[in-house]
């Protein structure tokens, strides 16, 4: 990795773990251009009031993901990427372990970004997939 890339991993990784990403656990394992993924525990933090992994939590960590790829790959020095829509289909219900959210690119415009999202257990079954939008905008 150059060192460019390196800096800007690691500037990546300070704004995934910070805020409702801290939160919830979540941690970056990798960045690139074409995919990023990111691990979360189903824990307290995580579970809803029933016991099992709340919907809401597995669409914070799919929208991580997708906004950590957006933002890799514009200027961020002009440019930001902010979420502009989000579905989700709940397919697993967990109440503990570690998921794994795995982003990448379905389209890179200029305005926008569509991102795909698949969330495995620890065992690889299918918890949770997601498509975001993300809108790329001029900074203020």
């Amino acid at each position: 990795m150059s060192d460019g890339a390196e800096t800007l991993a690691a500037e990546l990784r300070a704004l995934a773990t910070r805020g409702l990403g801290d939160l919830l656990g979540i941690e970056l394992v990798e960045l690139t251009a074409t995919r990023v993924v990111a691990t979360m525990p189903v824990d307290e933090r995580t579970r809803q009031p029933f016991g099992i992994l709340h919907g809401g939590a597995s669409v914070a960590l799919a929208e991580t993901v997708a906004s950590l790829g957006a933002a890799a790959s514009i200027d961020r020095e002009h440019f930001v990427a902010m979420g502009l829509e989000i579905n989700a289909n709940h397919l697993r219900a967990k109440t503990d372990g570690t998921l794994t959210a795995t982003g990448t690119p379905i389209h890179r415009g200029r305005t926008t970004q569509v991102w795909d999202i698949r969330i495995v257990d620890e065992s690889g079954r299918a918890v949770c997939v997601s498509r975001c939008t993300m809108a790329i905008r001029p900074r203020a």
